[in-house]
């Protein structure tokens, strides 16, 4: 397969298309963290929170893009995607907003919230065994046996030209919205799986600040990305593991990698327990109940992986906050750092 290239043109033209049916999610100051990182006082330390979303995430971006880009094409036929959840919700929603059927295949681990989300915008799900997954291709399998069936078109959930795209829309109006205040950035720092989410936003960030360095951040049990950047091709992990859920993808996709090769020269490997700690952190001093892929970026400064080292201001993409309330509470209890 080869690799269809996405500009910035392909990001302006999927904020047109997508600007009706999604909104900025809140782009928040945190004074703790500027604080805690203990920053000189003219820099400033952002989260981008996509928990606002309607999905909870920042998935129905690049959904809606998707969607719109092949509505006119589909004729009818269903939309079956797979995901580990955050996808699932996202294109569920955007068949809700332009009236076509989706079915996900989604793993039966996945948390509750996100199969009611899903579900709440009116798309079918059926589920696999994740854990034997590596072994049995179940995943793959079913989604396959859904588009034969059901006459569906395959909607990828990260490698795809137009969810890259839509995936883009966000980080252009995060580099909107800190030009309009004459702010500089000094690093931008998001959660790479699969890699739709941060080949669109890098492209938006070095855009709008060429100087920003753009650090990609992952589980330590799924660092499929920082190994493809040692060994310069891409790698796959066959069992990653972790309790970051949206980010076990087994590796970047096609179209992300060029991308991401040329734009993220680097990629930190996080451990649970960090990011368990940066959950924390984040609900006792902003409030915020995110899930665990959500809070990587978080720990990856306030664990010291990530240097803020610069002039200019630090952006953190928090990508979502689809956690169960059990699960939220059991992960955050645990000693700070």
């Amino acid at each position: 397969m080869t690799a269809t290239p996405v500009s910035l043109a392909d990001i302006h033209a999927a904020e047109e298309r997508i600007r009706e049916h999604v909104f900025s999610p809140p782009l928040i100051r945190s004074w703790a963290l500027e604080r805690r990182l203990g920053l000189s006082e003219h820099r400033r330390v952002w989260l981008r929170d996509y928990g606002w979303t309607p999905s909870g995430s920042f998935k129905l971006f690049g959904a809606c893009n998707w969607m719109a880009v092949h509505k006119p094409h589909l004729q009818g036929r269903p939309v079956a995607a797979h995901s580990s959840g955050n996808f699932a919700s996202g294109i569920a929603y955007a068949g809700m907003r332009f009236g076509v059927r989706v079915i996900v295949v989604m793993p039966d681990t996945a948390p509750q919230i996100k199969f009611r989300r899903t579900q709440s915008f009116g798309a079918e799900v059926r589920t696999y065994n994740i854990a034997r997954d590596h072994e049995t291709g179940e995943r793959d399998r079913l989604t396959r046996e859904i588009a034969e069936v059901e006459n569906a078109v395959l909607a990828s959930p990260y490698d795809d030209p137009a969810v890259i795209a839509g995936n883009g829309v966000g980080a252009l109006w995060t580099v909107r919205a800190l030009q309009q205040q004459d702010r500089t950035v000094s690093q931008f720092i998001c959660p790479v799986s699969g890699g739709g989410l941060m080949a669109g936003q890098a492209i938006s960030m070095h855009y709008g600040f060429p100087e920003a360095q753009i650090i990609g951040v992952e589980p330590e049990g799924a660092d499929d990305f920082r190994q493809s950047l040692l060994a310069d091709q891409r790698v796959r992990v066959e069992r990653p593991a972790s309790i970051c859920d949206g980010l076990l993808s087994y590796d970047v996709g096609v179209n992300n990698w060029p991308i991401l090769r040329a734009l993220v020269p680097c990629s930190l490997a996080i451990p649970d327990l960090q990011t368990r700690r940066a959950m924390k952190w984040l609900y006792e001093h902003h409030g915020l109940k995110t899930e665990p892929s959500g809070a990587i970026g978080v720990a990856a400064l306030l664990s010291g992986e990530a240097d803020p080292t610069g002039d200019g201001d630090v952006v953190i993409v928090v990508s979502g906050r689809n956690a169960d309330e059990a699960a939220f509470r059991d992960w955050i209890a645990v000693e700070s750092d």
